[in-house]
């Protein structure tokens, strides 16, 4: 497969206009600083629920688009923060390959760059990896608004500090991404979903008994005494797996992509909904607890629905290992994540510092203190 560069599509950028536009993004933010004003970061706005409430200049990346350069031999593609998700899925499929970490996309108008600040994985996540460990470099503009690059477009990067991940997930406090480079990986030949009636518990025990088997998992979910596995590798290989495995064949293609958009039927948008990130073997959420429950990542990940003091959550899944996440998509600003340890706050301030001095970009997207 030869390399595919520079990739032509509607809103796509020439590099000339690409070099023009990010100094004059560096521009702005340089200006900010020197003002003391708070800037918002904004792609395509699909993930605008996601976080804390914001107030500040708007500060629009949508329009920087364009791949950059792809190389379906390497395993390796560059784009640019405002491409849609949507026009790099597309391009990769037709080299039959994929972004292994599945990202959600929520809305059409999905971004590179918000899909990365965001650092949201699909149900391949366990599996394959998070959307951090995709991440092999990128060009950012820090809260001085300069450009700086981090990594690089080879998967053996070793020099210095592992500044290019640790963008994933920091949704822009720490700089403006502008360009990220990402390993993908093939698509699989075939796929297919087994489905079986259990409780929790055998749901739990089965896992960890598959998972000490070869066989090629590539997600799960539990919901209403059913548990959802998908095979993905190579068609002898899934047949073989689903024969271990048992259980119903599932008929339609749509299940995985409506549980990563969060179309499942359990879930209400207008509802706010705890997102539970614990030991895949962690004990069952208790009743008091959890008025409705889906279980994603073998366990690992568990949404649920609650009329529990929030406080009561949080201190359970802390307790258990893990973290709780609130997240209302009916109206931006109305997150809340988990309250960072006396340990880990100093260190997550000490590093926004170190980015950006000035608490120009997107201050308290996170937490209020950063």
């Amino acid at each position: 497969m030869q390399a595919v560069a520079e990739q032509v599509f509607p809103g796509a950028l020439t590099q000339d206009q690409a070099r023009d536009q990010a100094q004059s993004l560096a521009n702005q933010v340089e200006q900010a600083f020197v003002n003391q004003q708070p800037l918002v970061i904004c792609g395509g706005g699909s993930k605008r629920f996601y976080g804390r409430p914001l107030e500040g200049e708007t500060l629009s990346l949508s329009d920087y688009q364009g791949i950059v350069s792809y190389e379906p031999s390497e395993l390796v593609i560059t784009a640019r923060a405002g491409t849609p998700l949507q026009v790099i899925e597309t391009v990769l499929a037709e080299q039959g390959q994929m972004l292994g970490f599945e990202p959600p996309h929520y809305a059409d108008n999905a971004t590179l760059g918000g899909t990365i600040a965001c650092g949201l994985s699909g149900p391949r996540r366990p599996y394959s990896g998070a959307a951090r460990d995709f991440v092999l470099g990128v060009t950012m503009i820090n809260g001085k608004g300069e450009i700086l690059r981090f990594g690089g477009q080879v998967m053996k990067n070793v020099a210095g500090y592992d500044v290019s991940r640790l963008m994933s997930g920091a949704q822009g406090t720490l700089g403006v991404l502008l360009e990220i480079s990402l390993k993908v990986i093939p698509m699989p030949a075939h796929e297919e979903t087994r489905v079986l009636s259990c409780s929790q518990q055998q749901m739990q025990t089965l896992l960890c008994d598959l998972g000490r088997q070869p066989l090629p998992i590539s997600a799960t979910l539990f919901h209403n005494d059913q548990l959802y596995i998908r095979l993905s590798g190579a068609t002898a290989g899934v047949h073989s797996a689903a024969q271990i495995i048992g259980g119903e064949r599932l008929s339609t293609d749509q299940f995985w992509l409506q549980a990563k958009e969060q179309q499942h039927p359990f879930f209400h948008p207008a509802q706010p909904c705890w997102r539970l990130s614990l030991p895949p073997a962690a004990a069952a959420v208790p009743d008091a607890l959890a008025r409705h429950q889906l279980i994603e990542w073998g366990g690992a990940q568990r949404w649920l629905y609650s009329e529990a003091d929030p406080c009561q959550i949080i201190q359970w899944a802390e307790a258990n290992g893990g973290h709780a996440t609130a997240v209302d998509r009916s109206e931006p600003g109305h997150t809340l994540f988990h309250p960072l340890s006396n340990a880990l706050l100093p260190l997550t301030q000490r590093i926004k510092q170190s980015f950006d001095p000035a608490g120009i970009l997107n201050p308290g997207r996170l937490y209020t203190e950063l």
